[in-house]
């Protein structure tokens, strides 16, 4: 299957958790793809999340419950191991929707509430870093495309 080219930024929905056009930072530097995450508490076996974010008008408060979740290693950037939770979703991206894991962070500084990292983009994509929003526009002119 022939790799598609992406930009250092896009937009994706993740369906499973009703999130769409989301925006997304694709970073070759690291391993994990994480999401921010407001509050986790882990309840009877159970990962308790809410996702709300004042600057991410999508991240509406809404909480959720995964029944499934690992604890992954991840080492940022300045060589500091943290724990956190990882939990399966999917995302859609170029029209095409795979099996992501993503790592449960606080990312409420950041202007991305999303970071998608080399795990997920092996084999599927080449990062050129002059383009932007390359999946988004596509889907949006392909709606655009479509006769009523």
């Amino acid at each position: 299957m022939p790799k598609r080219t992406i930009g250092r930024t896009d937009k994706a929905d993740f369906p499973v958790l009703g999130f769409y056009d989301i925006d997304i930072k694709i970073d070759t530097g690291a391993y994990t793809s994480s999401i921010h995450c407001h509050s986790i508490v882990e309840k009877e076996n159970k990962l308790v999340c809410t996702f709300f974010d004042e600057e991410h008008p999508l991240y509406n408060g809404q909480e959720m419950i995964f029944e499934e979740y690992d604890i992954a290693v991840v080492r940022s950037s300045n060589g500091e191991t943290q724990y956190r939770y990882q939990v399966q979703s999917n995302i859609t991206i170029f029209s095409k929707t795979y099996k992501i894991s993503l790592t449960l962070s606080s990312r409420e500084d950041m202007r991305f509430p999303v970071l998608i990292g080399r795990k997920f983009l092996t084999k599927k994509f080449i990062v050129d870093t002059e383009f932007t929003d390359v999946s988004y526009n596509l889907k949006n002119n392909e709606s655009k495309d479509i006769i009523s």
